[in-house]
């Protein structure tokens, strides 16, 4: 037969005060028997879960997170989701977050919305914790979750005053690896093309290849300021550094994007055969930088890897057995595909 104890039309969701009235329960007891490790008859919690499935009843996980203290929320803060990198990590990261029992919040921060207000909006939802992957290098918004007493977790960068966890790719040893493969190639005029001047990737990744460069007797590297990472501005960089009187015969550029914009430059403006006239190196090692239109040399981000890490931190975060605040760097991968060869 039909239940027509809630019959009535709603306009909202059912609180758990009503489901409370209807199994003539106190909120309490009800309350318990969707916690897991909450002291409740068995019998009891079975009964209350079966009613709720019945009337389509949801815990609020905000309403339960003032009386356990936790929502079990992760908020993702990402500002560049146009670089395929992050789709790609983002998606690997919320499935793994998720098949750890934690539902995944993510907000974007914008010229028109700061890193540090994104973070205040997720601050107003009760998360847990942050996990952060953007990519400036400002520590505003970490400021903001240490302020409210909810840590945060850099992911691929880390906080200029390192007060905060980081799980990162060591950017400026992959520098250093391009350097090598480059000059061991027989490169003697290089070029760089840079991101964005205020991401630690970008700043890590220059600050390797330069020193190595110069530490193998490469003191003068062409470079092009960078503003953003994306197809548009590898072109500019490429136009800027093939126009000297004497281009690079081999480029480094700070991610895989940049590189692709800036052999598409090469190939279609310069009329320049890659690997042949010009060598082109990226960073990240995207999906599409494997396919054969592309086949990118790039230095492999171990992404499988550095999400477990992740994740491992976010349950010991969660759980306060995190320890005391670190930076992981994790060595990155060289592979050489074919837009690299031998300088004759």
């Amino acid at each position: 037969m039909p239940d027509k104890r809630h019959n009535k039309t709603r306009t909202g969701p059912m609180t758990i005060v009503e489901l409370a009235k209807d199994l003539s329960m106190s909120r309490a007891t009800v309350s318990r028997a969707f916690h897991d490790h909450a002291v409740i008859n068995p019998e009891t919690r079975e009964k209350v879960l079966k009613r709720a499935k019945e009337l389509g009843f949801q815990p609020n996980p905000l309403a339960r997170g003032l009386i356990t203290k936790s929502t079990r929320i992760v908020g993702l803060v990402v500002s560049d989701i146009t670089n395929p990198f992050y789709p790609e990590v983002m998606t690997k990261l919320t499935e793994r977050l998720q098949a750890d029992g934690f539902n995944v919040m993510l907000v974007v921060s914008s010229p028109s919305r700061s890193e540090e207000e994104a973070v205040r909006v997720l601050l107003s939802y009760r998360i847990d914790i942050v996990v952060m992957l953007a990519t400036t290098l400002s520590s505003a918004g970490a400021a903001a979750c240490r302020a409210a007493g909810t840590p945060v977790l850099f992911f691929n960068r880390y906080e200029s005053d390192n007060q905060s966890y980081a799980v990162t790719c060591d950017n400026e040893l992959g520098g250093r690896v391009v350097a090598d493969h480059l000059i061991d190639l027989g490169h003697k005029r290089l070029g760089y093309i840079a991101g964005r001047p205020d991401a630690s990737t970008n700043v890590d990744r220059r600050s390797g290849f330069l020193s190595r460069c110069a530490e193998r007797g490469i003191t003068k590297v062409a470079e092009s300021p960078g503003v953003e990472f994306s197809y548009e501005a590898g072109g500019v960089g490429a136009r800027k550094l093939l126009s000297l009187a004497k281009r690079p015969t081999a480029i480094f550029c700070s991610n895989d994007i940049l590189a692709l914009g800036a052999m598409g430059v090469a190939q279609r403006e310069f009329q320049l055969k890659i690997p042949d006239d010009v060598s082109v190196v990226g960073f990240d090692d995207i999906g599409i930088a494997s396919w054969p239109s592309h086949a990118l040399t790039t230095v492999r981000q171990p992404i499988a890897t550095m999400i477990d890490l992740t994740a491992d931190l976010t349950l010991a975060l969660a759980r306060g057995t995190a320890g005391a605040p670190a930076i992981l760097r994790l060595p990155g991968t060289l592979i050489e595909r074919s837009t690299t060869k031998r300088f004759r």
